[in-house]
């Protein structure tokens, strides 16, 4: 008969099962066997090593002495013994855990510095494993790359068609011979790269062979990879600056105390003072004496104020004479503005043949970008009018106008300006063929001619676009301003010329509608002159010009279209409709004026006055006892940029004695995309007076959820375009649905145009939709006919929705 098992009492009162008799030798002989020591380290090789079985035990047993007895029935002392093995095993695997962990802690805190030191640096972990064929990249790598993540995860060969065309066959020799274990084991190669994005970036991938196999072929390699695009436009400029340096003019940098920090050989010509003569001292060492305190202190005042000063000044050299130099200082400011350094560029014009050359080159050159000016361009357009008037050949105009250069040179400042202007001549000049001509008309705007293109207009048209295109992709390209790349795309506008009668100002004026048609096709385009463009741009002219006339004569007038409740039939609001008739009684349709008032900045003014006008009209009815009613006016994108629009709105109902609650604005997602935090600001001081905000065309352009999350809007219109195949057409319907969901599930109303069939009223109403407005029920109606629709009281002609 077994025996039975006995109770044991642990340290903390709980009960535990003794092992039978039959079973202790295993256990005594598995205790026995002891643990084996653990290793772990970090990225610097740190290793824990646990301690051998005695000294395991000896600790274990030192810990436990230290804790409560065990309290045993003495009648056992094989149960006692045998429990006392398993307190001592527990504790060893315990301490042997403890190792563990801490040596877990060590790896990843080595792998969290390997990571950290890795983005410090900007670089991406590469590991390719030769045996399996798959190469792992980082998350980095694939940013630096602009890549997919897990695009290159299946073979290397995926990533060779993003190495530039020009760097492949070195890129691949590099890599045939590493794979031919010809290599030292360690590769470090600079080469372009294809990004995803469409830009040309440079990278340094350097590699190091981890594992061998037998026959000493690699069977791993890793290693890093850097953008050092940066550095390398760096140094392009760099060696551009060096051979500008070299110009005949002298050229001083001096930084922002004044002292020099280098000058060009043409300084130590000119002045006689040697570089370490001039370095360390300051511009003053060449004062003639001719110039008073007030003279330096206006020059250095407009320096510091515009950037720039440039002018006729008395210098002296080292051997005491006096010479006349034409001077030319800039101003160099960091990121935040501060002046870093200062540039001079001077040359002497005391010899009366450098002279002559200065007032020629002051003449008819740009003395920023050392291109022609207007009048050597416009003196060479006329030349080349009348030879190509005798050849028969094909000539042309280019103008080309930076887009967005307003902005860059407002926030990074003037210098950042200059210094982008004078890339973009360099780039002119290195990408026109010898025989072509480029200048710099004024600020961002460059015109080139070409000349003896073709007999055959067409084919000379083929060789322009070529051009063209080219000067596009060059002067496209990043360029590198204070440490920062930016890119600037040109739009182009194009003139062909031959057997003409127009003079060059004509010629030049044609290009620059061309060019207008350029920026208004959403820039970074090229687009010909035609006779079908001017007539159009004299329309536009024309039209803007009635436009202008039409606000300030009272011509403009508003409509509204009635907001109907579709659960109970009745009008609840209107929305205002902007239209013109001009004096001749000729109504201008709505898609050709506010677009152009858009484009020339009258949306303004005209949006301020149909305010006005919406708030005056809700006053009238008020006075004849109507009942009040919501009007919705339409608020441009434009509007909300406008600082004073709170004021303007708030001014309108507080003249007009309106609740602010019955004014409502429309507004389209393109002004949350525009200026989104001045919307935002906007928007929330007009909440917060209680005046209503609509969503409208919803579903079309940029509709986005976040936008129904961030901005407070009351209600959604959904777009007629959605409404007018419903119910017939199954994925319109389907989106009307969603919109009248999503808005409710959002406490938004819901507001659909373009209602004119008896069969998309009941589909809306099914659904859900709070309010309709469309031909169905009126279309929109001058003031007078819809005070009589109020007064009068009209219903909806249906049934209510069941």
């Amino acid at each position: 008969m077994t025996k039975p098992a006995k109770t044991i009492v642990g340290s903390k009162g709980s009960c535990r099962r003794a092992a039978a008799p039959g079973a202790r030798e295993s256990v005594h002989a598995a205790l026995r066997g002891g643990a084996p020591a653990l290793r772990g380290g970090d990225s610097a090789q740190e290793s824990i090593e646990m301690p051998q079985a005695a000294e395991l035990r000896r600790q274990a047993e030192d810990r436990l002495a230290q804790q409560p007895a065990l309290t045993v029935l003495r009648s056992d002392a094989d149960s006692y013994k045998l429990v006392q093995e398993l307190r001592v095993h527990q504790t060893e695997l315990e301490m042997q855990n403890e190792a563990l962990r801490e040596s877990q802690a060590i790896i990843e805190a080595g792998a969290e510095r390997l990571e950290l030191a890795l983005d410090a640096a900007n670089a991406g972990l590469w590991d390719w494993d030769l045996d399996h064929r798959n190469l792992y990249l980082s998350a980095r790598c694939y940013d630096i790359l602009e890549l997919r993540p897990g695009i290159a995860t299946a073979h290397p060969s995926v990533l060779m068609k993003h190495i530039h065309p020009e760097d492949l066959s070195r890129v691949t020799a590099a890599l045939q011979s590493c794979l031919e274990g010809d290599h030292d084991g360690e590769a470090n190669l600079e080469f372009r790269t294809l990004c995803a994005k469409g830009r040309t970036a440079w990278v340094q991938c350097t590699g190091r062979v981890t594992a061998r196999r037998r026959d000493g072929m690699p069977r791993r390699i890793v290693g890093i990879v850097t953008d050092v695009t940066a550095r390398k436009r760096a140094e392009e400029q760099l060696r551009i600056a060096a051979v500008a340096f070299q110009s005949g003019d002298a050229m001083v940098v001096a930084d922002a105390q004044g002292r020099i920090l280098q000058v060009n050989g043409a300084f130590t010509r000119i002045t006689g003072y040697s570089a370490e003569e001039a370095i360390g001292n300051t511009p003053g060492m060449l004062r003639s004496g001719r110039h008073g305190p007030d003279f330096y202190r206006k020059l250095w005042e407009a320096v510091t104020r515009e950037g720039h000063w440039e002018g006729e000044i008395w210098n002296r050299r080292k051997d005491g004479s006096i010479f006349a130099e034409w001077l030319s200082i800039s101003a160099v400011r960091d990121a935040s503005g501060a002046i870093t350094h200062y540039i001079g560029t001077f040359s002497d014009i005391s010899d009366p043949r450098e002279r002559e050359r200065k007032i020629v080159e002051l003449a008819f050159y740009d003395p920023l970008t050392g291109l022609p000016n207007r009048r050597l361009f416009m003196d060479r357009l006329r030349h080349s009018l009348a030879s190509h008037s005798r050849s028969g050949a094909v000539g042309a105009v280019l103008l080309l106008d930076l887009d967005h250069f307003k902005v860059l040179n407002d926030t990074r400042g003037h210098a950042a300006g200059d210094q982008l202007l004078s890339e973009m001549a360099r780039r002119l000049r290195t990408s026109l063929r010898e025989a072509d001509f480029a200048a710099r008309l004024g600020g961002d705007e460059f015109t080139v001619l070409l000349e003896g293109l073709h007999e055959d207009p067409w084919s000379a048209a083929n060789i322009v676009e070529g051009i063209a295109e080219k000067l596009r992709a060059t002067v496209g390209a990043p360029v590198s301003l204070e440490g920062r790349d930016y890119r600037i795309t040109p739009s182009i506008g194009i003139a062909l010329f031959r057997n003409r009668h127009e003079d060059a100002e004509t010629l030049l004026r044609q290009a620059d509608l061309a060019l207008y048609q350029a920026k208004a096709a959403n820039r970074d385009t090229i687009r010909f002159y035609s006779p079908e463009m001017q007539a159009a741009v004299e329309t536009r002219a024309e039209m803007e010009a009635g436009l202008r006339r039409a606000l300030a004569e009272d011509e403009l007038e508003l409509h509204y279209q009635p907001k109907v409740e579709l659960r109970r039939g009745r009008v609840i609001g209107a929305e205002a409709l902007l239209r013109w008739k001009d004096k001749a009684g000729k109504s201008i349709p709505p898609d050709r004026f506010i677009p152009l008032a858009e484009e020339t900045g009258l949306i303004m003014p005209i949006g301020a006055w149909v305010v006005e006008a919406a708030c005056r009209q809700m006053a009238a009815w008020r006075a004849r006892g109507l009942p009040p009613i919501r009007v919705a006016v339409n608020v441009s994108a434009r509007q909300f940029q406008q600082a004073d629009l709170f004021e303007r709105v708030a001014s309108a109902l507080r003249t007009n004695d309106i609740e602010p609650q019955r004014l409502e604005l429309e507004l389209t997602e393109s002004a949350f995309v525009a200026s989104p935090e001045k919307t935002a600001a906007a928007l929330g001081q007009l909440k917060d007076i209680g005046v209503r905000v609509s969503l409208d065309d919803f579903g079309t352009g940029y509709s986005s959820l976040g936008h129904l999350k961030r901005f407070p809007i009351d209600s959604l219109k959904i777009d007629r375009s959605f409404v007018r195949d419903i119910p017939g057409d199954a994925d319109d319907a389907a989106i009307a649905k969603m919109i009248i969901a999503l808005a409710h599930s959002l406490k938004q109303t819901v507001v659909a145009e373009g209602v004119e069939t008896e069969a998309q009223l009941k589909f809306l109403q099914q659904q859900g939709c709070d309010e309709m407005q469309g031909y169905f029920f009126s279309r929109p109606l001058p003031a007078d006919e819809f005070t009589a629709l109020l007064r009068d009281k009209r219903r909806l002609r249906t049934t209510t929705r069941p």
